[in-house]
């Protein structure tokens, strides 16, 4: 079989990025669009790439749990449910999304461009539920002023933190995402003195340079977003931006986390919002609010390269979840046959064959 090619979750770092989240409307024609939408991902953008060719220009496409049953049916990637909410000392909240839509590149208007034309191809087929223009600010700094994402694992520890491997043959190649869309309140946060944000953060503001373990509290961001399993740090790749209006006064943080498996977002997340051990949650949320939370499965671009426009039925998950119940929780699906993609529908080969 050719190789299996993955979307572009380890692409470096750009200037610009766009997120927009859609829910796909109730009908077989929506779903068609979508499925269609699949398989001409890659060639809108080749032409629109190939305008800039130093443009870098890149999109990732994930679904939610529910959109997959609609759309491609069994089988489904083994951890892929509704994002969580978390209830702590601060709410990360659960929002409406069935498809993201995670564009980057080098200038602005490229990945505008794309979004239109992503847009114009689904037309009435999803409605949107969130859109967020991001953008570098300075030398990589989030809106709070300290260096955003210096952690983030690179080369094959980049591949190795959000690629699925052999624990799910049947999506190899894939990842998952949890998106999250943070306000600052700045007004506040700029009445804190540097050193005492200093420790919240767990780095010096100039610097970027992680504080030293005996003036670091136990509540620090960095410390509570380290994850650890068998003296093994579990890492994820970060690709979140700033945004903002300021005419509005609403400045933010958009959280973009890819990883192998949701887990260990959903981990960071816990100890963030609740605390590690309860009560000692992340200070930073006290300036930080979280106002959407959505998680999705990355299928390979093989993939979708093969998906075939006619709609899928429901996977057997969906149909047979009691009522409410998710997909998620009911009866697990089999394995893909060993070398299958798992994809249920191929141009090739339709669902249900």
């Amino acid at each position: 079989m050719p190789p299996t090619i993955p979307q572009p979750i380890v692409a470096p770092h750009t200037p610009a990025a766009m997120s927009l989240v859609v829910t796909v409307n109730a009908g077989p024609a929506a779903q068609t669009a979508v499925r269609a939408l699949c398989g001409d991902l890659a060639g809108l953008l080749r032409a629109i790439g190939f305008r800039d060719l130093e443009g870098r220009l890149s999109c990732i496409m994930a679904f939610g749990s529910d959109a997959w049953d609609r759309l491609f049916g069994a089988p489904r990637p083994k951890e892929l449910h509704p994002f969580r909410e978390i209830r702590g000392q601060h709410h990360a909240v659960a929002t409406p999304g069935d498809i993201l839509f995670h564009i980057r590149a080098m200038r602005m208007d490229l990945c505008f461009e794309l979004a239109t034309q992503i847009m114009s191809r689904l037309g009435a087929a999803v409605s949107t539920a969130d859109e967020v223009h991001g953008f570098q600010y300075f030398d990589d700094r989030d809106l709070l002023g300290f260096v955003d994402g210096m952690e983030n694992p690179v080369d094959q520890a980049a591949v190795d933190a959000a690629l699925i491997g052999e624990e799910d043959a049947a999506f190899a190649g894939g990842s998952y995402a949890i998106v999250q869309k943070y306000l600052h309140d700045l007004k506040g946060w700029n009445a804190v003195p540097v050193e005492q944000q200093e420790k919240i953060i767990g780095r010096a503001k100039l610097s970027g340079i992680e504080l030293d373990d005996a003036v670091k509290p136990t509540s620090a961001h960095n410390v509570l977003t380290t994850i650890e399993e068998g003296g093994e740090e579990l890492q994820i790749v970060r690709a979140g931006t700033p945004f903002g209006e300021v005419g509005k006064g609403e400045f933010g943080t958009y959280f973009v986390g890819y990883a192998r498996s949701p887990h260990r977002i959903e981990q960071m997340l816990e100890n963030m919002f609740v605390g590690k051990p309860p009560g000692n949650y992340d200070r930073l949320l006290d300036f930080s609010r979280a106002v959407t939370g959505t998680l999705f499965f990355v299928p390979t671009a093989t993939f979708l390269e093969d998906v075939a426009p006619e709609a899928a039925g429901p996977s057997t998950a969906s149909a047979t979840a009691t009522k409410g119940e998710s997909a998620a929780e009911a009866e697990p699906q089999p394995s893909a046959p060993a070398g299958s993609l798992g994809i249920g529908s191929l141009k090739k080969e339709p669902a249900g064959e």
